[in-house]
């Protein structure tokens, strides 16, 4: 099918007008992410008085306060929502990658794997929604599911719709592929001398179907509709990747250099919508976008940006990357996670590998952190198994305990300070934040009687505590006369939904990841 052909069709001419071809583009050019006006991110409900809190005449807002209680930094994992080491069950070619002869036992060695938090899968369409109508879940997702339920953890995926490393069948169903056009990709002269034999063989990665296709779009809007009623808000799901263009949905068709649209207009305007159709089935789980530069010119840039704008989250396929995506990552808002794809060697460590005494694995791993990233796959490129996994964790044990403890957020109430005024007593409370990355939400922190009873309940503004700073709250408690026994706990609000937070210290907890305030200072002399 010729791109010029299909343009002047009666179908295009349908598409051009409902998607408004001849408007001008909202590329958005590249720009430094630091200081970048994304907005106040997520709405704060019972916002907390941050301060300041002077003292002393003529600015004093309380009278003279002590401290308490202190903590201080924990030196375990501490598993939250909205962080952690990400197990990959599939990937970029389904089950085909899990090296096993009996696949359902290698995904269970997989949930169980002790360093992987949450879990990742990455399906077709085709596997999801192999007919019109309703979901169709594979095997292999119902038994991710069911273990991850098991095993307390939590699961992100994505939805191919191009998957150049499926060879046996195309990432789409039939019955979309009937009925819309698709485009032949081609080399350009620079990418033909280059090694793309991963693409070439495979037939299904030579085309792209016409994604602005009435019927494309129509059973597209199905697919995420069908898709959000069954995960959106479900409590097994971390996030959602979003359907980008291209290869695995990350937004591009490397090494090609053309794509299946007639102009940049109808590509971007395409994708665009697209977008704004997850955003509105996807209302409480968070969307991931690729990160990805607009190397096929379908509107990345605009993607990520409305992303990024409707406090949903980012992602990348790898860390060593291009410069624009480590300025994505490393500059977002505090509110803003961060999703770090990168895959190990799918082969045992090799020692020799090593340079100035740092290895592939550990080079990969200091350079996530650098980012500030909230998830790292834990993963082997196209060798998945728990074997794999642990052998690169029994050769660089160091580096993974390390990224696990600082992975993401981990907060904790580092100072306490009390204080009487007008015959009730209060709490200003300095909160801290170990990890290497902002709260991807709002931070909701509850102040409880010993017996549960709620006594004050607020938010810090959206993202804090930074890493590294103190973020200072007050709390009023009229009807408390001691503070001794009062105990503090969190939840994390992202999207409309509440997690539990489990505070990131050293100091004894609670079952519920609170901390019982009582007095732990001595006299320092």
């Amino acid at each position: 099918m010729q791109r010029r052909d299909f343009i002047k069709s009666t179908v295009a001419v349908a598409v051009a007008a409902e998607l408004g071809m001849g408007k001008g583009q909202a590329m958005v050019p590249a720009h430094n992410w630091g200081n970048y006006d994304f907005g106040s991110g997520p709405q704060v409900t019972d916002r907390l008085n941050q301060g300041p809190f002077p003292q002393y005449p003529p600015d004093a807002v309380i009278p003279t306060d002590d401290v308490v209680m202190t903590t201080s930094s924990s030196e375990e994992a501490v598993p939250n929502y909205g962080k952690g080491l990400v197990t990959y069950i599939t990937a970029d070619s389904g089950t085909e990658e899990i090296k096993s002869d009996n696949i359902s036992q290698a995904i269970e060695d997989l949930v169980r794997f002790p360093l992987g938090q949450q879990l990742y899968i990455r399906p077709t369409w085709r596997e999801v929604q192999p007919r019109p109508g309703r979901l169709e879940l594979p095997d292999y997702v119902k038994l991710v599911l069911e273990l991850a339920k098991k095993n307390n953890k939590r699961v992100g995926l994505r939805i191919q719709m191009s998957a150049p490393d499926y060879k046996h069948e195309a990432a789409l169903p039939d019955f979309v592929l009937e009925k819309v056009p698709k485009v032949d990709l081609v080399l350009s002269d620079q990418e033909s001398a280059t090694p793309a034999k991963r693409f070439l063989e495979n037939p299904h990665s030579r085309y792209q179907p016409r994604f602005d296709h009435p019927f494309f779009q129509q059973a597209f809007k199905e697919l995420v509709g069908q898709l959000a009623a069954e995960f959106d808000g479900n409590p097994l799901i971390e996030f959602i990747d979003t359907f980008m263009y291209g290869f695995w949905g990350e937004g591009h068709t490397w090494p090609f250099a053309n794509n299946p649209f007639p102009d940049y207009q109808t590509a971007e305007r395409t994708w665009m919508n697209m977008l704004e159709i997850q955003l509105e089935h996807f209302t409480r789980t968070p969307l991931l976008t690729n990160t990805q530069p607009d190397y096929s010119r379908v509107g990345n840039s605009e993607l990520v940006d409305r992303t990024v704008r409707s406090n949903n989250w980012i992602r990348s396929d790898t860390i060593f990357i291009e410069n624009e995506q480590i300025e994505a990552l490393s500059n977002r808002p505090p509110w803003i996670a961060a999703l770090l794809e990168q895959g190990l060697p799918g082969k045992p460590p090799d020692p020799s590998a090593a340079d100035e005494g740092i290895s592939p694995a550990e080079n990969m791993i200091a350079h996530v952190i650098d980012v500030g990233a909230n998830y790292f796959s834990l993963w082997n490129f196209h060798q998945i198994s728990a074997k794999n996994l642990m052998s690169y964790y029994q050769a660089y044990p160091v580096p993974f305990d390390r990224i696990n403890r600082r992975i993401g957020y981990r907060v904790r109430p580092s100072f306490i300070w009390s204080y009487r005024s007008d015959g009730y007593q209060g709490l200003i409370v300095g909160f801290a934040n170990d990890g290497i990355a902002g709260v991807p939400g709002v931070l909701r922190v509850i102040v409880e009687s010993r017996d549960g009873k709620v006594l004050k309940s607020g938010c810090l503004d959206a993202g804090y505590p930074l890493p590294g700073k103190i973020r200072q709250a007050q709390f009023v408690l009229p009807n408390v006369t001691d503070w001794k026994g009062l105990k503090l706990r969190a939840e994390i609000e992202v999207k409309g939904m509440s997690y539990p937070v489990r505070w990131a210290c050293h100091q004894r907890l609670d079952d519920d990841g609170s901390l019982t305030l009582r007095p732990n200072l001595r006299q320092q002399v």
